[in-house]
């Protein structure tokens, strides 16, 4: 807030080092001032990810409901579950009440603290007191993290964050991005193209269906992935307090917060039993890097179907150009005419992006030192960028690019007229002759063999290519 001298107003709000001054506009306060202050590193895309915050507002808003079994003012906790809400709901993360990064404490505590910070003061002004006094909801004894420690709870964000955007981000956008390719085979059911081995030399003729079946076929592969890892994702493992035995909670407690988290999700999140190891789900952060092994196989196949695509429209002139990319933009100024296979450098971008993202996920994750895994922030960033980038590609690649690509028919009728592998339909030794003979003359298959006085009818009977398309 902003005064008539144009000076920023602030109040004077209180930690274990001492008083220091806080802009009046935001609802945080001393703690997340000073750290915002010493680890200002990156810019306003390094924030902590807003679904993190989110689910730090779902864990907080359950506790204080839980809470009331076990003490809490009915007051106090509705104030809080109502300022949770804006956390759930982006509102409070828009308006800047979150400014930390994710370079901060390997266990996350510092936005623990701006979360409780900013849940405490909103309450505080919910009930009609004054903003700072942390009267009569305080931060952390007693109320908002009451029975909650930063060790656990962002591990339980962590889950929350990754299996609410897995469901409803990219588990939709992979579907889409396979129906697209489903579609176009059916589309293209019967047009014959000549293949391509490994060596992206000419091969036997396949169908654009046998093609892009394969890739949805890779996709329905990815969903599966996505599937088999999602039951470790709603493992909640809430309960082991600072360094996993628990001292600082209730009989209960943690049981009872997971079940109020997957009503307020609608998501099947559960405590992991029948016995959870509290010191693993601190140190060890092997859930996570099994989400992203996951998202790095899905890129792998996304990044060769992309690449597919690419080979497939190679300028008409000099290239394959079996089929027509969407006229979507400019092209090279110094190469008129041409077309830019933007959304395909956009997808393998991107699938480069999740690729390197493993590697700083698996190196997080192999950090969990004695009872504390000290790269959260790091892996919880890596892992939902990932996401994103993955849910957006397949949006965009399907319906910017594949619903729109065509095949170029006259040029697939030119490829397989000109096609030598064809030969090999009338036998081995013929066909090598005739092939070599064609290629060193830069004739066609049937051009060398109407040369050698065979009838056109015979040759058509010798080199059909839908005769070819499967075994006999």
């Amino acid at each position: 807030m902003v005064n008539h001298s144009g000076k920023l107003e602030a109040r004077i709000e209180s930690d274990a080092l001492g008083s220091l001054k806080v802009p009046t506009d935001r609802y945080f306060g001393a703690q997340t001032m000073r750290s915002s202050m010493q680890y200002h590193i990156g810019g306003d895309e390094e924030r902590v990810p807003r679904s993190v915050i989110q689910a730090m507002g779902i864990l907080k808003k359950a506790a204080a409901e839980v809470n009331q079994e076990y003490g809490l003012d009915p007051q106090i906790s509705s104030a809080i579950a109502k300022a949770a809400d804006e956390l759930i709901n982006g509102k409070l993360y828009d308006e800047g009440h979150f400014p930390l990064h994710i370079w901060q404490s390997g266990s996350g505590a510092q936005t623990n603290m701006n979360v409780n910070e900013v849940i405490s003061n909103r309450a505080i002004e919910i009930m009609g007191g004054q903003i700072g006094s942390r009267d009569p909801v305080h931060p952390v004894i007693d109320h908002v993290n009451n029975l909650l420690s930063p060790n656990d709870t962002y591990p339980t964000a962590i889950h929350i964050a990754v299996g609410t955007e897995l469901v409803h981000s990219l588990k939709p956008a992979l579907i889409m991005l396979r129906d697209s390719l489903k579609a176009k085979s059916i589309e293209w059911n019967k047009i014959i193209e000549t293949g391509h081995t490994q060596h992206t030399e000419n091969a036997g003729p396949t169908t654009l269906i046998q093609e892009f079946s394969d890739y949805a076929q890779q996709l329905s592969n990815s969903l599966e992935r996505l599937e088999a890892v999602l039951p470790r994702v709603w493992q909640l493992r809430l309960g082991g307090s600072i360094v996993g035995t628990g001292h600082s909670t209730r009989e209960s407690f943690s049981e009872k917060c997971i079940e109020r988290i997957a009503q307020i999700t609608s998501l099947p999140f559960a405590p992991n039993t029948p016995t959870p190891n509290f010191m693993e789900s601190l140190d060890a952060r092997d859930a996570m890097v099994e989400v992203h092994a996951a998202l790095n196989t899905i890129a792998v196949s996304i990044m060769k179907i992309a690449n597919g695509v690419r080979f497939l429209f190679l300028e008409p002139h000099c290239g394959l150009g079996e089929v027509k990319l969407p006229e979507t933009e400019d092209g090279s100024p110094s190469m008129p005419g041409t077309i830019n296979l933007t959304y395909c450098e956009v997808l393998t971008m991107i699938c480069v992006q999740v690729m390197g993202n493993h590697v700083a996920v698996t190196i997080g994750g192999s950090n969990g030192h004695f009872e504390l895994n000290a790269f959260k922030p790091l892996i919880a960033s890596n892992v939902l960028r990932s996401i994103k980038l993955l849910t957006d590609g397949c949006i965009s690649f399907s319906n910017n690019c594949l619903r729109a690509i065509d095949v170029n028919k006259e040029r697939l009728a030119k490829i397989m007229s000109s096609s030598l592998v064809l030969a090999s339909r009338i036998g081995f030794e013929e066909a090598c002759q005739i092939a070599a003979t064609a290629l060193m003359n830069g004739s066609t298959l049937k051009e060398e063999c109407l040369k050698m006085g065979i009838a056109e009818t015979e040759i058509n009977d010798w080199i059909p290519p839908d005769k070819m398309l499967g075994p006999h």
